[in-house]
């Protein structure tokens, strides 16, 4: 009996270590997984606080990138408004602080010329876009007038660079520059790559002409285009109809040859233009011989040089040689520009311009242009 009690407790004692390796097997694995089920989600958590991180930091240097560009736009849009009150003050403030050492020579540093640039086609342009690739006639002349009646601009810089544009564009700008000479403030114009047609209509409103040796001017005379479409749209299968009120309200249209009596018709408009064109040249070059102005007021072109000869233009050079005719009308040694500055806003949004330039290229050959009178150079 005492044998078997005791069998019985070594088989009890000899279970027992077995029983604790089974949970102590089964708690380690347990532990284990869960340390390794928590690595990755803190690994997680990490990653996302360091990508939020990053995406805050991208976030702030965003929007310091946009308020400095919104406020460069703003400057820019305001020195173009007003160009020269803001240039002016500066003036001022500087005459301030340099007329002891008498940095001016002029008596009155507010005072001198101001820059009107032409550039490009002139014309009463539809698009009011800051990026409009056409020279809006009406806000220059419009310009002009404003600084015509202020008393701290005392002469007026034109500086062309334009082959020309439409008629009644272009004769207000040119009826803008006569009012400013008519406050007794001289202009002078200064020729770039192209002053012609138009470009050169405007500049006769000027004292004095300037223009380099190779500058392409002239192209004295008027043109209209018209678009005959009239066998490609039946080749295509479309026919237009007209309701119209007399025989000559579709003169011009795309979609009809002209009659020899439109053709008279439009040919006598462009004679009154040619005319008035003649006479503002023959105002502003009142020495030249008026039948050797007639013989090269054929629509020709030729260059700077070429017109000095003819007495088309008083001399030959840039920006200094027009200063100089400037200070000699004027009477102010060495004259101040009020409104010059730099050319930042202008190649900044020179990619802008372009691709207002091809939209309005894609827009002409989508949908003909209105035939209209113009003074310009066709090559």
């Amino acid at each position: 009996m005492a044998e078997e009690n005791q069998d019985q407790q070594n088989g009890a004692n000899n279970m027992r270590p077995e029983i604790r390796n089974e949970e102590q097997h089964d708690t380690v694995p347990t532990m284990t997984s869960f340390i390794n089920q928590q690595i990755p989600q803190v690994k997680h958590m990490e990653e996302e606080k360091k990508h939020n991180k990053e995406l805050s930091s991208i976030k702030f240097w965003l929007i310091v990138l946009c308020t400095v560009f919104t406020c460069s736009m703003l400057s820019g849009i305001y020195l173009i408004i007003n160009p020269t009150g803001n240039t002016t003050q500066v003036i001022e403030k500087e005459s301030e602080e340099k007329q002891p050492l008498k940095f001016f020579k002029n008596s009155n540093s507010k005072e001198g010329a101001v820059v009107v640039n032409i550039r490009g086609e002139i014309s009463e342009s539809s698009d009011n876009s800051a990026f409009s690739s056409k020279q809006n006639a009406s806000s220059v002349a419009r310009r002009i007038r404003e600084l015509a009646d202020k008393k701290e601009v005392k002469a007026l810089l034109l500086d062309i660079n334009s082959p020309g544009g439409t008629v009644a564009a272009v004769q207000d700008i040119y009826n803008a520059l006569n009012y400013f000479r008519s406050q007794k403030k001289p202009v002078v114009a200064l020729m770039r790559d192209v002053a012609a047609s138009g470009g050169f209509y405007i500049a006769m409103a000027a004292d004095k002409i300037v223009a380099q040796p190779g500058t392409m001017t002239g192209s004295i005379g008027v043109i209209m285009q018209t678009t005959n479409a009239q066998e490609l749209l039946k080749k295509i299968g479309v026919d237009f109809n007209a309701v119209k009120s007399g025989q000559n309200k579709d003169i011009g249209a795309i979609y009809k040859e002209l009659t020899p009596e439109q053709k008279l018709l439009l040919q006598e408009m462009i004679d009154e233009t040619y005319q008035q064109f003649f006479e503002a040249v023959r105002k502003g070059r009142p020495n030249m011989d008026v039948n050797t102005l007639r013989i090269y007021a054929d629509g020709r072109v030729f260059t700077g040089a070429k017109a000095q000869t003819l007495g088309l233009i008083d001399g030959l050079g840039g920006e200094e040689k027009a200063k100089e005719y400037l200070s000699e009308l004027t009477g102010i040694k060495d004259i101040k520009i009020l409104n010059q500055k730099s050319k930042f806003m202008e190649d900044l949004f020179l990619p802008f311009s372009n691709l207002a330039e091809s939209s309005t290229a894609l827009k002409q050959i989508a949908k003909p242009q209105t035939p209209a009178l113009a003074y310009m150079l066709n090559l």
